[in-house]
């Protein structure tokens, strides 16, 4: 499964932005996706998580009631709206492909990054 991510860009805090990411396989609706995200000098982290379904979602402590985590099957992308955005937020932003969980190494496919860059 190949992972692209876009949606990425430069917004002030407070404001939102909508990533998404599409997969190049009809098979992406067996998969859990992810998000996770990396900040300069930091290791990866979990953004949040969404079963094949899209009937369970899981959230880092530090995004919960400001991102919400989608996807639409039918389209083969997975969507993470991020709303109330602060600069701390700043990362680069992976969608990735597995079972639906916290851990990264739990994730088979992972896209190719998108930079979120918010401005205080």
């Amino acid at each position: 499964v190949q992972l692209q991510a876009f949606g990425g860009g430069l917004v002030q805090a407070g404001g939102s932005l909508r990533l998404s990411c599409a997969a190049s396989r009809r098979t992406f609706s067996s998969y859990g996706m992810g998000w996770f995200r990396q900040a300069p000098g930091k290791e990866r982290e979990f953004v949040a998580a969404i079963s094949w379904s899209g009937g369970s979602t899981y959230y880092a402590d530090s995004v919960n009631g400001r991102f919400t985590i989608s996807r639409d099957n039918a389209r083969n992308t997975v969507y993470l709206q991020m709303n109330s955005l602060k600069p701390e937020d700043t990362a680069v932003y992976y969608c990735a492909a597995g079972e639906a969980s916290y851990y990264s190494g739990s994730y088979y496919y992972w896209g190719q990054g998108t930079q979120v860059t918010v401005s205080s």
